[in-house]
């Protein structure tokens, strides 16, 4: 998002050269610049110990694809609290290993997403009321319902860092 008016005194900003930074939205009474801010996610791809992946359908995403879990970061939290409270939270697992899989921009909607990889030992979903349905299939069945790979989709590429780790193949 980029500042158009000051946060604190409501005052139209104006841009000015700040170092290496460019052009910044800056607030002359407050003496403040601001920098443009952003959401942060995590995404969280959770496998079990029969090499299957947590998929989730939810309809305000798609009637067609799956997708892994996600959700935003809230303030005073990390990007790895966040990612196994949200598994947690959305499918009822307790996750015993979580591995950063990167970042990755979603600029449709403004947002980093810090990528992982969770490892929780197989059970029946407890799902949450944000998720319409979950199922464990084999991974490398997985690209056959997953939200088809295109720019700022980060699942593809944790998908194939999960395949790497695991010594699997893509079909």
């Amino acid at each position: 998002m980029r500042y158009v008016f000051c946060p604190k005194c409501g005052t139209k900003l104006k841009e000015i050269a700040i170092a290496d930074d460019g052009m910044v939205p800056y607030c002359e009474p407050c003496g403040t610049p601001w920098f443009d801010s952003f959401h942060s996610c995590v995404i969280v791809l959770t496998y079990n110990e029969y090499d299957e992946i947590a998929l989730t359908r939810q309809s305000h995403l798609s009637d067609t694809y799956t997708s892994v879990t996600s959700g935003y970061i809230t303030p005073g939290e990390t990007a790895e609290e966040c990612a196994v409270r949200e598994v947690k939270e959305e499918l009822g697992l307790d996750l015993e290993t979580l591995e950063y899989a990167g970042t990755y921009w979603f600029g449709k909607k403004d947002m980093l997403m810090h990528g992982f990889i969770g490892f929780a030992r197989k059970k029946a979903f407890q799902l949450s009321e944000e998720v319409d349905s979950a199922e464990w299939v084999p991974a490398l069945e997985a690209p056959k319902t997953m939200f088809p790979e295109r720019p700022g989709n980060a699942l593809h590429p944790i998908y194939r860092k999960f395949l790497k780790k695991r010594g699997l193949s893509e079909q």
